[in-house]
């Protein structure tokens, strides 16, 4: 496996995980989960939804001819949470160090990387949806 075969699949893994590791916060209705909704208003429906979202994301980064799909979504999600962390929550969220921060960035960062990589495939889905109209 070279080198770029190794990136493409490191950052859909990373970003799978991570996500796929802070479900059980949301979904359990842990504390730190509920203060962060709370504080951004989207308490509970929003804790829920955007849980089930990045479920979805996860399951398609980890599919080979969807994963640029999962990596849009996911994108879409972090792209939301850090503009939370910037605006209403801080970096630092209940004595975290910033690592809720930092975990949103990766995914973001990782996602944007197997958008990149897939980009044919996405210029193929935009080619095809203006094909359609």
């Amino acid at each position: 496996m070279n080198i770029s075969k190794l990136t493409y699949w490191a950052a859909r893994l990373i970003a799978a995980i991570i996500l796929l590791q802070t479900l059980f916060f949301k979904f359990t209705a842990a504390p730190e989960s509920v203060y962060i909704f709370t504080t951004v208003g989207m308490e509970p429906w929003g804790r829920i939804g955007i849980g089930v979202l990045e479920l979805i994301a996860a399951i398609l980064l980890l599919i080979t001819p969807v994963a640029w799909l999962g990596a849009g979504l996911a994108l879409g999600l972090m792209v939301g949470a850090i503009g939370m962390h910037l605006t209403l929550l801080g970096v630092e969220v209940q004595g975290d160090g910033g690592y809720l921060f930092f975990l949103a960035l990766a995914v973001a960062l990782c996602s944007a990387l197997v958008l990149w990589v897939d980009q044919q495939k996405v210029q193929a889905m935009i080619e095809k949806i203006k094909g359609g109209r």
